[in-house]
């Protein structure tokens, strides 16, 4: 039996571990703190990519660098960068008004949505079997809506447009950037599509959200806490659920597990398959 090496591990548990912390962490700002500026929020999410993902590759070297070859390329990252931008604004936006554990559930449906935007965009098709578990991933989140005490329409709608512009990113991405000179590691493009997302958020959260300079220095002079933070989806379901004692009824369970045991299933077929 292959073993798993340590620096994969600690990879793995610090991606789990930042996810997890950047979604409860969002949660308790906009809903327990008050702090409803979510475009403000994802407009700092998005400084803070360019600047790790700066330090990364320029200073650390993790991976090295790609330049951009072209303007048709740049224009390429450009459309990308908007498709991010509304895909996380739509996902902060949404904790306003659902819980995590509600939200994850709903995210989890994002292999659903690229199988559906694959199928129609490119002319790639998977096995009958890999679409046959898809259904058991849409079928939990229906069940997991009908059994949650906290639904909200306007929360569940935006979060579905999250996860529809998430796995629209993803096909795109791999239409767009897909010949060999213009191919970028995950790493790269982020460090490209992280400050253009945040030059997009800095004039929308000036214009949608008016006060939120003048508040946020406030609340840092008045609180030290709001300077000092700043399977994923089923942890974060667990642990949201311990958090913020969300009410769950046992058919939001039944249909949470549902939807993971359908993410699970997609993805071995899709490797068998492939």
């Amino acid at each position: 039996m292959k073993t798993i090496p340590w620096p994969t591990i600690g990879v793995v548990i610090s991606w789990y571990s930042s996810n997890i912390g950047v979604l409860l962490l969002n949660k308790y700002l906009l809903s327990n703190y008050g702090f409803k500026y979510p475009v403000f929020l994802t407009m700092c999410h998005m400084m803070m990519c360019s600047l790790l993902s700066f330090i990364a590759i320029s200073i650390m070297q993790v991976v090295p660098l790609q330049n951009i070859q072209s303007k048709r390329q740049f224009a390429k990252i450009c459309f990308l960068s908007l498709v991010f931008c509304f895909s996380v604004v739509c996902g902060n936006i949404s904790l306003n008004y659902i819980p995590v554990s509600f939200n994850q559930a709903i995210g989890a449906t994002t292999p659903f949505f690229t199988a559906v935007f694959a199928y129609f965009m490119t002319s790639k098709r998977e096995a009958w079997v890999t679409y046959c578990t898809l259904l058991p991933v849409v079928g939990g989140v229906i069940i997991a809506t009908g059994g949650e005490r906290s639904f909200h329409l306007f929360g569940f709608l935006i979060c579905v447009s999250s996860t529809a512009a998430r796995a629209f990113k993803s096909v795109l991405q791999s239409i767009l950037l897909s010949s060999e000179g213009e191919k970028l590691n995950s790493m790269n493009l982020l460090l490209y599509m992280a400050p253009i997302a945040m030059l997009v958020l800095l004039p929308a959260t000036l214009l949608m959200e008016k006060n939120v300079i003048g508040t946020t220095v406030d609340l840092a002079r008045n609180d030290i806490r709001i300077v000092l933070g700043n399977a994923k989806g089923a942890v974060a379901v667990v642990v949201s659920i311990l958090i913020f004692k969300n009410p769950i009824s046992v058919i939001g369970m039944m249909g949470y597990a549902l939807t993971v045991t359908g993410v699970i299933l997609y993805s071995e077929t899709k490797k068998r398959y492939s």
